[in-house]
């Protein structure tokens, strides 16, 4: 569970499942923008920023606590807690589901090559993560985050080579 935010296990459990939806919206933004191996151009970057509302009309013509997170999640994403994130909300209106997966999503970006950019070390990650608390970050899930990081690395590992 997690005292910090009252969160029980099924809300935990909803957030996890929830969050493996939030980038549902790419499937509406073309491949030559998704897999480019160069920096976007601000033209695509405006284009790729509109996966979080294409993502949110796919889920949130369900119910259900399941889908309902979903949704939030796929929307607010991108959110960052200074408010200059894709939509423009800030800390507490920023969904609680979504600060949290904010945080994952980073983390998992910065430790997984991508096509544009090598791996970061974990080390470097989490200097990062940590400077940007408040910033990008709400302040109280990065402390969170930097308790359980070790535990986030060996899982990010396993993942990994479980799917190589």
């Amino acid at each position: 569970s997690c005292p910090e935010y009252e969160l029980n296990d099924r809300a935990i459990q909803v957030i996890a499942e929830a969050a493996a939806l939030h980038d549902i919206g790419k499937i509406a933004i073309p491949n030559d923008i998704l897999n480019g191996d160069k920096p976007l151009t601000d033209k695509e970057y405006e284009i790729m920023k509109k996966h979080v509302v294409y993502g949110y009309n796919i889920l949130s013509k369900n119910s259900g606590d399941f889908m309902e997170a979903a949704a939030v999640i796929a929307y607010q994403h991108h959110e960052n807690y200074d408010g200059t994130g894709y939509l423009g909300l800030s800390g507490e209106n920023i969904h609680l589901y979504a600060r949290i997966v904010k945080v994952a999503d980073v983390f998992d970006a910065l430790m997984e090559k991508r096509t544009y950019k090598k791996a970061w070390p974990p080390q470097k990650v989490r200097e990062y993560i940590l400077e940007k608390s408040g910033i990008e970050f709400d302040p109280a899930i990065v402390k969170v985050f930097d308790k359980v990081f070790d535990e986030a690395v060996e899982a990010s590992k396993t993942t990994r080579e479980k799917y190589k």
